[in-house]
């Protein structure tokens, strides 16, 4: 392992006031791991690795790639240890963190109108307002930023530890429009910026976020041909581009300028992306350019074939993910029982955009005998939208759309309403206020076979 002499802060260099990053919080050491044999136990904290203070996760999978490790780690009560060990080159420790950040997060310095973060109300928990735009959780998670805070020193960071690809906010490429589409000046400085990338053989994966009047029409087709023009060669800057509508909510500020994708909008969209697909496909092999599964729905559109989304590069950014969750319910409903040996009735709670697409799903399980699955697809309220994924439906909007209604034996409700690893949903309702007020017994199911087994009556991991 190649280790730079940027991963991390080292102590033996640090005078006077130097700010050094918080310690890496242990919070789960996995079975039978080197860390497990060291003894070490979640709240234990990593104070440096051969002398360095990582600053984050990256920093310290370089640190641990050593051979020879001497680790300094601290017990709940204050007390410090210090640790040496020998292993095989790249072996990890088996050891999660509470944080992947451990001097910080880096926040958004732009001021887009159309930023979901600002079409909030106020008042819930902190960290639904925090708008991250840090380059480290682009490269560990996916997340999307727009290159405009980065230092001289980040930049060098990026270069040196190769942290590619990237996940970047484009919107547009036009220099003067992405400055007003993000209230930044330095905005404009992106196609520089991709040139970078290009240079230093590193990639990028972008997204346009489409705001009908804005960055539509001629503006995103110049931005998606400016894009492809960094997609060729044997090492292309530019992997690919998702095309996502904008979201807007009841609470966003007055007079932003912002009108919401329609019908109307969402064909003429598909009408001009699609052609440019096919050029890109012809001169590099690939659709590059992508749009979300939400284009179609909204357009009344059937989903594109699942061949037709290659090796889904943006699934995470909705970018075939409600086709694949189609073709695993297609593959979970394949063999199922002739009846049940004990009648059942069950609900399904998604999100009104994508109900339609699920029906044939339901209409084979209702051929079961003995079983009857009642699809809810409700509205949100709670953002003022009526076509919304699952994912954004809130507590109240699930109060409000199931009331009165018969849910049958058992309320099945997607995991993915639910903030990660936490049961509460995005309107901070927590997860057993609410299924104590609804009038049936709620299970979380967290995908296709989940589901299906759940219908069915069988034990699940999600119960």
């Amino acid at each position: 392992m190649w280790n730079e002499p940027s991963a991390g802060v080292v102590l033996a260099d640090t005078e006077g006031e130097v700010r050094l990053p918080a310690p890496a919080v242990v919070d789960r050491v996995e079975a039978d791991s080197i860390g497990d044999e060291l003894g070490i136990q979640p709240g234990d904290r990593l104070l440096s690795v051969n002398g360095v203070r990582p600053r984050d996760l990256i920093d310290l999978q370089f640190l641990v790639g050593e051979e020879e490790l001497c680790l300094e780690v601290q017990d709940p009560d204050g007390t410090v240890h210090q640790v040496e060990l020998e292993k095989d080159a790249d072996e990890g420790l088996g050891l999660a963190f509470t944080e992947a950040l451990f001097d910080g997060l880096k926040q958004c310095n732009n001021h887009c109108p159309f930023c979901f973060i600002d079409q909030q109300p106020p008042g819930h928990r902190r960290s639904l307002y925090v708008k991250d735009d840090d380059y480290r959780l682009s490269f560990l998670y996916g997340s999307y930023l727009t290159l405009t805070n980065l230092s001289a020193a980040d930049w060098e960071r990026i270069e040196q530890q190769r942290l590619s690809p990237l996940f970047v906010s484009v919107h547009a490429t036009n220099p003067d429009l992405r400055s007003r589409l993000l209230v930044n000046p330095r905005a404009a400085l992106l196609l520089e910026q991709l040139a970078w990338f290009q240079e230093r053989q590193l990639q990028i994966h972008a997204q346009v976020v489409v705001c009908p009047g804005l960055n539509d029409g001629e503006a995103l087709e110049q931005t998606l041909k400016d894009l492809s023009g960094f997609a060729g060669g044997d090492w292309p800057a530019v992997l690919s581009a998702a095309v996502v509508p904008v979201g807007l909510t009841r609470y966003r500020p007055d007079g932003d300028g912002l009108v919401p994708v329609d019908r109307a909008c969402a064909q003429r969209v598909i009408a001009q992306v699609e052609p440019l697909q096919d050029g890109f496909r012809e001169q590099f092999g690939s659709r590059f350019a992508w749009l979300s599964d939400e284009w179609y729905l909204m357009a009344g559109y059937p989903l594109p074939d699942r061949a037709e989304y290659e090796d889904l590069p943006q699934e995470g950014n909705g970018v075939g993910s409600i086709r694949s969750f189609l073709e695993a319910m297609d593959e979970a409903t394949s063999d199922l029982p002739a009846a049940l040996a004990t009648p059942r009735r069950v609900s399904w709670v998604v999100g009104l955009l994508v109900a339609e697409a699920l029906q044939p799903a339901v209409d084979r399980l209702n051929q079961v005998d003995g079983l009857e699955v009642l699809l809810h697809g409700l509205p949100s309220p709670y953002w003022g939208q009526d076509q919304v994924v699952t994912g954004l439906l809130t507590g109240s909007d699930l109060l409000e759309g199931l009331a009165g209604a018969d849910l049958g034996d058992e309320l099945l409700l997607p995991a993915v309403m639910l903030r990660q690893g936490e049961p509460v949903f995005l309107d901070d309702q927590p997860f057993d206020a609410v299924a104590a007020q609804l009038k049936a017994p709620v299970r979380l199911v967290h995908g296709a076979d989940d589901i299906v087994a759940a219908c069915l009556g069988e034990s699940t991991f999600g119960h």
